[in-house]
């Protein structure tokens, strides 16, 4: 199980080298298979929506994979469809209410220029035939998928109340063979698995990749020279620079809420311990002092506090300190393995994988102290949550390699992000 507490243990005999590669390709590399859903998902439908010539991207088609995909909605088939409207004159509400539809989504897209065009949707409530939204986008032709998964965004809010994530991204590394020899691939993509983008390439592991909290950056961490280092890394151009490389291990970076700073897992002064980075002075401070692995940093959301794993307890659990400085506190005490700590974007919950009959990802309330086991293993690990904090993204073991899966923070929801070859492992899921 490829956790950090363990690969401290064995990071000295690692040899990384690294190269920058950049291109995408809009076709999926993760496929999205629902395992497990709410019962009583909200009806809707989502007509085709018109067009006057073929289009690269059938937006109501990818608005209602969205919708599918959160388990919340119940998308009618198209070949359910009674009628085909486009344009709200053309609606016949009873058609829609034979089919127990509770809403109904119509739109066109229209070309306003070369490679340019104008989306319009409406959102309706069946029952009573009000209309909920009626939107304009001015889309690219290769922003046309991005334009649906905006609409997809708002409609979820409109009707649950929370905001969507289909306009998000997530960050993963892949583990392929080529050559006869591996290779790893740190990419990032839309949260359905659309636009895959590799951000770097290597002959050997990648790993801890974490998101700024702007979305614009990723940090991680890489051995060149023989030698750990922690690397910042600007999505749009590509620039990196290293901000850790000190003798021994460099590992687990974390960003604090407002970007300024990262903590991370350090040995420079002996056992790992927790350090915390100002990136605009470089001046670095040290929280931890132990004997025993202080690694896997979390900054909690208001940034006054960092939770991280340690074994000063003789197993590894989960400790929370301020982050400022003072006497660590420990949090877990259900079972001997608790690790990889991620705080929710509220700070009301804490996701961790939880060793009990193998390796599971848990959640603690923060309030009451309550701990829920929401997979089954046996080897899940990497929790990372949504930016609506209600569903949470992990790497898991299924046929024969490593995949990466979703889990509702109630468990309710279940889904598999599947590949045809390879291991995916280390996800991350962007802010908003």
């Amino acid at each position: 199980m490829e956790i950090m507490f363990r690969s401290l243990r064995c990071s000295a005999c690692l040899v990384w080298l690294l190269a920058l590669v950049w291109g995408s390709d809009a076709r999926a590399v993760l496929t999205i298979e629902i395992t497990k859903g709410i019962e009583g998902a909200i009806p809707i439908a989502v007509v085709p929506f018109g067009a006057n010539s073929a289009l690269p991207v059938d937006v109501a088609q990818v608005i209602q994979e969205d919708l599918a995909r959160s388990a919340r909605f119940k998308p009618l088939p198209k070949d359910d469809m009674l009628t085909r409207p486009t344009a709200p004159e053309q609606i016949l509400w009873q058609s829609w209410r034979v089919l127990g539809q509770d809403y109904l989504v119509i739109g066109q897209v229209q070309p306003v220029g070369a490679e340019r065009f104008e989306v319009q949707f409406y959102l309706y409530d069946v029952f009573s035939g009000q209309e909920l939204i009626n939107y304009r986008l001015p889309v690219g032709t290769k922003d046309l998928r991005r334009a649906a998964h905006k609409i997809s965004d708002l409609i979820y809010e409109k009707i649950t109340g929370e905001p969507g994530i289909f306009s998000s991204r997530i960050a993963y590394v892949t583990v392929g063979v080529q050559n006869r020899k591996r290779l790893y691939k740190l990419q990032i993509a839309d949260a359905d698995g659309y636009n895959p983008r590799t951000v770097v390439i290597s002959p050997e592991p990648l790993m801890s990749p974490v998101w700024s909290p702007d979305g614009k950056k990723l940090a991680y961490v890489s051995f060149e020279s023989r030698r750990p280092a922690v690397y910042i890394q600007t999505l749009s151009t590509g620039e990196r620079i290293r901000v850790a490389q000190f003798p021994g291990i460099n590992g687990a970076p974390a960003w604090s809420p407002d970007g300024s700073k990262l903590a991370m897992t350090l040995s420079k002064d002996g056992s790992p311990d927790i350090y915390v980075l100002d990136l605009a002075t470089r001046q670095l401070r040290r929280l931890t002092e132990s004997a025993a692995i202080d690694t896997e940093p979390a900054w909690s959301p208001d940034g006054k506090t960092i939770a991280f794993t340690s074994d000063r307890g003789g197993s590894p659990q989960i400790y929370v300190m301020a982050a400022s400085g003072g006497v660590p506190r420990r949090l877990t005490f259900q079972g001997n393995y608790n690790a990889r700590p991620v705080f929710s974007r509220d700070g009301d919950r804490l996701a961790f994988v939880h060793g009990s009959s193998g390796y599971k990802i848990a959640v603690l309330n923060l309030q009451d102290k309550a701990m829920t086991v929401l997979t089954s293993g046996p080897l899940d690990e990497s929790p990372s949550f949504a930016p609506n904090d209600r569903l949470i993204l992990y790497a898991t073991r299924g046929e024969g390699r490593r995949q990466l899966a979703v889990v509702s923070v109630d468990g309710k929801i279940e889904q598999r992000l599947k590949t045809e070859e390879g291991d995916v492992r280390e996800p991350a899921w962007s802010p908003f």
